[in-house]
C-alpha cells in the first residue's frame, strides 16, 4: 500500500469515491452508532476549519471525527485566505500552506479548497455528506450566533472535544508576548531587519542582547564542565602537589642533592685552609736552622729551644775540659794507663752514638706516621706537631742526663786515679 497525502476534492480519485456513495440510503446518528448501515456504505463525515499553524489540537479533532464510526470516510473544508481574513482575521498561514499542512494528516482522506463559512443544503448535497464534525461551543460570526445552528437542527452534528492549554489563538499569543525573543532569534539566524519589520535601533539593541545571551550561555558551560571535571582536576593536583614535595625533599632535604655538594665543598674548603705539613724532605741542617750544634735529629725544626741549647753547650763544653783533662794525666801514666783510657772512651763514644742513632730512628718513625695521619685531617697534624716537640724535648733531656752521666763517671775515674798514685 503506497502513502501519499488526501486527495482534492474534484480531482478523479475523490469523484470516484462519491460515485460509490449511495446517498439515497440516509444514515442517522442512532442508526450509524447501532450499526445499521449496509457493508459497502461508507459514512462521510465533513469537519471544516481554518488550520493555521495546524498543531496537535486539529490532528486531535480530526482523528476523533475518523474513528467516531467503523468505515469512515472524511473530508476536511478548509477556508480561503478571504473569508478568514474577512471574519476571523489574518492568518500566519497562507491558504496553500494550510491546504497542504491538512493533506498530509492521515486521518484525512479529501480537502476541500476554499471551503464556505456556513454550510448550505447546497454543499451538504454535493459532497453527499451524512456528518458535520465539530465541538459543541458555539462558533459565532459576524451575523450569527453560531454558524452550526442549522446542522444540530437537523440532528447531523457530530460533537468532538476540544484539546485544552493548545490552539492557533494561544499560539499567537505566545509569538506576541516573546516578541523580542522571537526577533532576536530570527536575527541570529540570519533573518534582516527589513525582512522582520525591525527599525534599525531594535536591531542593534536585539543584537546586543544576542551577543550578552550567547555570553551567558557560554558561562554557564564552562561552570558545568568545571564541576564535572572537578574530581579530576583535584586527583590531578594533589598527584602534581606529592611530585612537587618528593622533588623538594630530594634536592633540599638532609640527604639532599644541595647538602651532599655542601658538605663536600666544606670539606674542600677546610683542606685547603689547613693543608698537611709537607714530608721531612729537607735536609737535618734546615730543621736545625742557626743552632747547628745540636746533635743529627734532635731539633724539629722549631726555635723554641734556648734554654735547652744553652744546656747543651754547657754540658758539651765541661764534657770535653773534663775529656781533655783525663787525657792528659792518663798520658804521664804510661802506655798503660793510656791503652785502658782509650778503650774505656772508644766504649763511651760507641753507646753514646748508639743511643743517638736510636732516638734518631724512633723520632723518624714517628714523623713518618705522624706525616701519613696529616693527610687525612688537619687535626692529626696538630697532634702530630705537638707529638714531635714532645719527642724533641725527651731527647733533649736523654742528652743531659747522659752528658750528667759522663760527667760523674769521668770525675769518678779521676779520683780513682789520684788515689792510686
Amino acid at each position: 500500500m503506497s502513502i501519499k497525502p488526501a486527495a482534492i476534492a474534484g480531482d478523479p480519485e475523490s469523484l470516484a469515491e462519491l460515485s460509490r456513495c449511495d446517498y439515497s440510503i440516509r444514515i442517522t446518528l442512532d442508526s450509524a452508532r447501532a450499526g445499521h448501515i449496509p457493508s459497502d456504505r461508507k459514512i462521510r463525515i465533513y469537519a471544516d476549519g481554518i488550520y493555521d499553524l495546524f498543531h496537535a489540537g486539529h490532528a486531535r479533532q480530526l482523528m476523533q471525527a475518523k474513528s467516531a464510526f467503523p468505515n469512515v470516510y472524511l473530508i476536511v473544508g478548509v477556508n480561503g485566505d478571504y473569508l478568514t481574513n474577512k471574519f476571523k482575521g489574518k492568518t500566519v498561514m497562507n491558504e496553500t500552506e494550510r491546504y497542504e499542512a491538512v493533506r498530509h494528516c492521515r486521518y484525512v482522506d479529501e480537502v476541500v479548497r476554499d471551503a464556505p463559512w456556513i454550510l448550505t443544503d447546497e454543499f451538504l448535497s454535493e459532497h453527499k455528506i451524512d456528518f458535520v464534525a465539530h465541538d459543541d461551543i458555539p462558533y459565532t460570526s459576524n451575523d450569527s450566533d453560531d454558524v452550526y445552528t442549522i446542522i444540530k437542527e437537523r440532528g447531523m452534528f457530530l460533537a468532538t472535544k476540544r484539546t485544552e492549554g493548545i490552539s492557533t489563538s494561544d499560539l499567537v499569543a505566545r509569538i506576541v508576548r516573546d516578541y523580542d525573543v522571537y526577533v532576536r532569534r530570527n536575527l541570529a539566524r540570519g533573518y534582516t531587519a527589513k525582512e522582520l519589520n525591525v527599525s534599525f535601533l531594535n536591531e542593534k539593541k536585539f543584537l546586543l542582547q544576542n551577543k550578552m545571551d550567547e555570553l551567558k550561555d557560554k558561562g554557564k558551560m564552562l561552570v558545568e564542565n568545571l564541576g564535572q571535571k572537578r574530581h579530576e582536576f583535584i586527583q590531578k593536583w594533589e598527584d602534581k602537589s606529592i611530585e612537587f614535595i618528593n622533588s623538594f625533599i630530594e634536592l633540599f632535604g638532609p640527604d639532599g642533592t644541595l647538602n651532599t655538594i655542601w658538605n663536600q665543598s666544606t670539606g674542600r674548603i677546610k683542606r685547603a685552609l689547613s693543608p698537611s705539613p709537607s714530608p721531612s724532605n729537607s735536609s737535618p741542617e734546615h730543621r736545625l736552622g742557626d743552632d747547628s750544634s745540636l746533635p743529627h735529629g734532635m731539633n724539629t725544626g722549631f726555635s723554641g729551644f734556648s734554654e735547652e741549647d744553652d744546656y747543651l753547650n754547657t754540658t758539651g763544653s765541661s764534657h770535653s775540659m773534663n775529656r781533655y783533662v783525663s787525657t792528659t794525666k792518663r798520658s804521664r801514666n804510661g802506655p798503660k794507663s793510656n791503652k785502658l783510657s782509650r778503650r774505656s772512651i772508644t766504649t763511651r763514644s760507641v753507646s753514646s752514638m748508639d743511643e743517638y742513632s736510636d732516638d734518631e730512628d724512633n723520632n723518624d718513625d714517628l714523623n713518618v706516621s705522624k706525616n701519613n695521619n696529616h693527610e687525612n685531617s688537619s687535626s692529626n697534624n696538630r697532634s702530630s706537631i705537638s707529638s714531635n716537640n714532645n719527642n724533641s724535648n725527651r731527647n733533649i733531656n736523654k742528652i743531659s742526663t747522659n752528658g750528667a752521666k759522663e760527667t760523674n763517671r769521668t770525675s769518678t775515674n779521676n779520683q780513682r786515679r789520684m788515689k792510686q798514685k
